[in-house]
């Protein structure tokens, strides 16, 4: 009872706005800190069952799937963070052809993923891409309708809704568990039947949006009455929204090809090794991905344009506090890694404990390149963002070519850490580039 009254004090002597901040903040994060708990066990359980073998080759076609999936869609989801952000309730004149983009952009990612299965893909990794197609449409829903929370600013709702396909996947792993007959296709089917599932329940809410009844918050009351205007073009949204699209296929290409490259020029075991790895820093990188992407994309957005002062403030103690909570989480992995990978996962991934401690240094640098990037919002900004990104993979992809056949899982981990620093660089360079000399500048 004390400790509910003196919360209840202190709420009392904050504002209102900050009262609800802090509430949804401490959902997000709340709910994070389960979510990547449930990924981390949902990892621990799939490698165990499966072996650094079989765990390679299902989380290799499972990163060839999450690299190819937002062709579909292509951005549109953070797009309408930004077009939102800018023309409030206007903005609704982009869901028509929003709809049309979303249908032709999916159906080109379903054929391109289903051609390469059949024609370009090795032939033990064949039939799990196939059973994995459904997770295209689960990422899709998960982007749309989660921006779709967030300019409503239902916090709460899109804590619940990013848990309910890690959480749905960790019932998987202890089927896998509790059936130990069951075989890594099993794992497949389970994720692709999950992923259709979450694209079936986003359905309803988002066809409520496109045909304009989301309620959104930030911008005042909905209008009684606008002036009439054409919808724009499908053609006319693509050249507004295409380095938003760029954005998002280039970062899973950036995050996940390691593990694929691995798997093509190593094996399925150095795959399965990397995997395990890339699964835990997943998981730490939830917490900056949480308070940017989940909280405050859609408030940037708004307060870029109307409300400077107040960006700039966000941004300068966000580098700081990004930067200070990454050091301090990254010694923290360096510290418990090695006794608590064997123990978790098993000793025959002993090899991921040297994997971490390569990575560790990652942590730090993606924190604060995430607050960093949170400059670079506007189109402008977003090529920018686009080429960064690209070279960034680009080098990447050199790096671990160059390194993978010598080092394997070693030489992959050196070149995502190389990334990671060239994309920070890159995206500290933008921020001065753009907005050196103006008002509030960084």
């Amino acid at each position: 009872m004390s400790s509910l009254s003196s919360s209840s004090r202190l709420s009392s002597y904050l504002p209102e706005g900050w009262v609800r901040a802090l509430s949804a903040i401490s959902m997000l994060w709340i709910t994070t800190a389960v979510g990547a708990g449930v990924v981390f066990l949902t990892q621990v359980l799939l490698a165990r069952e499966l072996g650094p073998a079989k765990f390679g080759l299902f989380t290799s076609s499972l990163a060839t799937i999450t690299m190819v999936a937002p062709l579909a869609g292509f951005g549109l989801s953070q797009y309408w963070l930004q077009v939102y952000g800018v023309e409030g309730w206007a903005a609704n004149r982009w869901l028509l052809p929003s709809l049309r983009f979303i249908t032709a952009s999916t159906l080109l990612t379903l054929s391109i993923i289903v051609v390469w299965s059949l024609t370009g893909a090795p032939a033990d990794a064949r039939d799990t891409l196939l059973l994995l197609l459904p997770v295209v449409l689960g990422i899709l829903a998960v982007n749309l309708l989660g921006s779709q929370q967030r300019l409503e600013e239902r916090h709460h709702a899109l804590a619940l809704w990013q848990l309910m396909t890690p959480g749905s996947r960790l019932m998987v792993a202890v089927l896998l568990l509790l059936i130990p007959t069951l075989a890594g296709r099993f794992v497949a089917v389970g994720f692709g039947a999950i992923s259709l599932a979450v694209a079936l329940l986003a359905l309803p809410p988002l066809l409520t949006m496109l045909r304009g009844g989301m309620k959104l918050k930030g911008h005042g009351t909905r209008p009684e009455a606008t002036a009439a205007a054409a919808p724009p073009s499908v053609m006319h949204l693509w050249s507004q929204a295409w380095a938003y699209g760029l954005q998002a296929v280039l970062y899973p290409i950036f995050f996940q090809i390691s593990t694929v490259l691995l798997k093509y020029l190593n094996g399925n075991t150095q795959a399965g090794i990397f995997g395990v790895a890339l699964g835990v820093m997943t998981a730490i990188y939830l917490i900056p991905a949480t308070l940017y992407q989940k909280f405050l994309l859609s408030k940037l957005h708004r307060w870029a344009v109307h409300d400077p002062k107040k960006f700039w403030m966000v941004y300068r103690h966000g580098n700081i506090a990004m930067l200070v909570s990454g050091v301090f989480i990254g010694l923290l992995l360096v510290a418990v890694a090695p006794w608590l990978v064997p123990m978790a996962f098993g000793e025959s991934y002993r090899p991921v404990v040297k994997v971490l401690l390569v990575l560790a240094p990652c942590v730090p640098i993606r924190f604060l390149s995430t607050s960093v990037s949170s400059a670079l919002l506007n189109e402008k900004h977003m090529r920018f963002r686009v080429y960064a990104m690209g070279l960034s993979a680009l080098l990447v992809i050199v790096l671990n070519v160059l390194l993978i056949p010598q080092h394997h899982e070693m030489g992959a981990a050196i070149s995502t850490v190389i990334g990671e620093a060239a994309m920070l660089l890159a995206f500290y360079v933008g921020v001065q580039l753009f907005h050196t000399n103006r008002e509030g500048r960084a």
